[in-house]
C-alpha cells in the first residue's frame, strides 16, 4: 500500500526519493515517518528498480532497526521475506484475491514465477484447490516459501517445484502431468514462457497470463498468445482481458484469461 510517499512492507517502509535528493534530507524525512508510525520499525531507501530474471532490488538502510527482512500479512495469510534478495509486489494483494476465488474445487493449479509463494499460498488458503505447485527460480525465495508455506499450514496442499520453468516442465511433461489451472504472475522478461505452458496444459485448462503494454497494447498481447496457441497446436478462448495496475505513465500491467478448448 502507498501511504504519504512511502510503500509499506509489514513494518518496514521503502521511500522513493528524487535523483539528487540528499542525503541528510532522506535521514530527516525517514525520522519523521518513524515517529508519526509507531507500526513502522524500518525505513529503506529504494535505490535500484528489479531487476533480472530474480527480480532483485536494491535498498538501502536510513532509519530504525537495521534489516531487510520482513514479515507481511494479506488476505488471511502471512508472509515472511527478505526485500533485497527476493521480489514480493503487495500491490498485487487484490490480484491473488480475485485469483483465488476462480480456482474450482478439487483442481490441480501451478502457479509459475511463483517468488516467496504469497499467490500459491492466497489460492489454497482462500480455495477448495486440490493442490497448488508453486514453482520458481531464485533459491533464496524458494527457502522463504517453504518457511511461508509451513506458517500458514498448508504442507499438505502446496508443493514447491523449484528451478527454471524450462527444464521443470520438460520433466512434467514426460511424467504426463497436466494442470487445471495455469498461473503466470511474469516478471518483465522477454520470454514469454507460454510455450511451457501450453505443454502442460490440456482441454479445459484456464490460463492467466501476466504482461506488461502501454494502455492500447492489450490486443496485441492477445494476439501473441494466440500465435504462440498455434504453434503448440491447442485451441483457445479468450476469456476475459483486464489492466492488472499501472507501472508507468501510459505502460500496465495486463492480465489475460484464456482457456484451452
Amino acid at each position: 500500500m502507498t501511504h504519504r510517499g512511502f510503500s509499506l512492507l509489514g513494518n518496514l517502509a521503502v521511500v522513493n526519493f528524487p535523483f539528487d535528493a540528499k542525503l541528510k534530507d532522506k535521514k530527516k524525512f525517514a525520522e519523521e515517518i518513524l515517529k508519526s508510525n509507531k507500526s513502522i520499525k524500518t525505513v529503506v531507501e529504494k535505490s535500484e528498480i528489479f531487476k533480472g530474471r530474480l527480480r532483485k532490488m536494491k535498498t538501502n538502510h536510513l532509519a530504525g532497526e537495521k534489516t531487510k527482512e520482513v514479515l507481511y500479512r494479506e488476505n488471511g495469510c502471512t508472509f515472511r521475506f527478505n526485500i533485497d534478495e527476493t521480489y514480493f509486489s503487495s500491490r498485487l494483494s487484490n490480484e491473488r484475491k480475485e485469483l483465488a476465488v476462480k480456482i474450482k474445487k478439487n483442481s490441480e493449479v501451478l502457479v509459475m514465477f511463483a517468488g516467496v509463494a504469497p499467490l500459491p499460498i492466497v489460492v489454497a488458503k482462500m480455495s477448495k484447490a486440490k493442490k497448488v505447485y508453486s514453482n520458481e527460480i531464485n533459491r533464496k525465495a524458494n527457502q522463504y516459501a517453504q518457511l511461508n508455506i509451513e506458517r500458514n499450514k498448508l504442507k499438505d496442499r502446496v508443493e514447491l517445484l523449484p528451478g527454471d520453468i524450462k527444464k521443470v516442465a520438460k520433466k512434467l511433461k514426460e511424467k504426463k502431468k497436466t494442470f487445471d489451472y495455469i498461473l503466470m504472475p511474469r516478471p518483465q522478461l522477454k520470454d514469454s514462457f507460454l510455450q511451457e505452458a501450453f505443454m502442460l496444459s490440456k482441454k479445459g485448462t484456464e490460463i492467466y497470463y501476466y504482461d506488461f503494454c502501454m494502455y492500447d497494447g492489450i490486443p496485441l498481447i492477445v494476439d501473441k498468445i494466440k500465435n504462440e496457441a498455434k504453434k503448440a497446436k491447442k485451441k483457445i478462448k479468450i476469456l476475459k482481458t483486464k489492466s492488472a495496475g499501472e507501472l508507468a505513465p501510459y505502460k500496465i500491467r495486463c492480465r489475460v484469461d484464456f482457456k484451452v478448448v
